[in-house]
């Protein structure tokens, strides 16, 4: 079973002093539901920082996942990963997705070219994943198979028929 709910997604742009980057993104908060504003309006402006409403993403919750989710919201501080892909169309990046899955978050923190940042879970959310986890949860055994035991035999060397050579 799936849930979702609609979250917008602020961004913030960083003014760099590098020989390689002018500049570096980061998602900076998540906000639950969606704002009456437009996607990538300048919220907050200043000499290195800009920050913007970047737009909106899709946060689901799958019944596979409450323990992931569980194990995330009792760290005391939940978190949520966003993902940004970097575009060669104005403003430079994209919105990917976002989850509350830690495993799924550090899975797309493997090397490419997207973007990941942990932001805190706004409370809504919170309340929102802990009645899921509450509704859905089922505690799984874990199950730990047993290897058959190796047979020394089978890895000899055993001499094989070739072929023979024609003249």
């Amino acid at each position: 079973m799936r849930e979702a709910m609609e979250v917008g997604i602020i961004v913030e742009r960083r003014t760099l002093k590098s020989p390689w980057a002018d500049f570096s993104w980061a998602a900076v908060a998540v906000l639950p539901g969606v704002p009456a504003t437009q996607p990538w309006t300048v919220l907050e402006t200043n000499d290195e920082v800009t920050r913007y409403y970047a737009g909106s993403l899709e946060l689901e919750f799958f019944t596979t996942d409450t323990a992931m989710y569980r194990d995330n919201l009792a760290t005391g501080a939940p978190m949520l990963w966003v993902v940004l892909s970097t575009t060669d169309t104005e403003p430079g990046v994209a919105l990917t997705s976002v989850t509350p899955d830690p495993a799924e978050g550090e899975a797309l923190t493997e090397p490419g070219s997207v973007i990941v940042e942990q932001v805190p879970m706004p409370a809504e959310i919170v309340q929102r994943i802990a009645a899921f986890v509450a509704t859905h949860h089922v505690e799984r055994v874990f199950f730990k198979r047993k290897r058959d035991r190796s047979d020394p035999e089978a890895l000899a060397f055993a001499p094989q028929a070739r072929p023979e050579k024609k003249p």
